[in-house]
């Protein structure tokens, strides 16, 4: 995969899992009706997002630390829930593990391309 795709994929994943993340706790299956306090796990997300966007290195590799978060709740959730929910953790899950995947192969990738002097 060339740094385009990588960078793409890690740009509709994190926004995929913010909204998420954000309709998941406010609308679709809040853990209270009206809403939870749980919205505030999209935060993490969008303060990485203006380092994604510009195709920080160094948000590449916060990104996939926090990214296995998510997956871990995805996971935990969809075990553990039902109804609605348990499908919503099954997506987390799957945009969690894309973020995961393309940030960490898009530091890979640049990480060598400095070494190596190539572009």
């Amino acid at each position: 995969m060339n740094l385009k795709t990588l960078h793409l994929t890690a740009v509709v994943s994190l926004i995929a899992l913010i909204l998420l993340s954000i309709a998941w706790e406010m609308w679709l299956a809040p853990i209270q009706p009206g809403g939870s306090w749980l919205i505030l796990k999209a935060l993490p997300l969008l303060l990485l997002c203006n380092g994604i966007l510009r195709r920080r290195r160094y948000a590449h590799q916060v990104a996939s630390l926090v990214s296995l978060l998510y997956l871990m709740e995805g996971v935990l959730r969809a075990l553990s829930d039902r109804g609605i929910s348990q499908g919503l953790a099954r997506v987390e899950t799957l945009l969690a593990l894309t973020l995961f995947v393309s940030v960490v192969f898009y530091a890979r990738k640049t990480g060598r391309d400095q070494v190596t002097g190539n572009r």
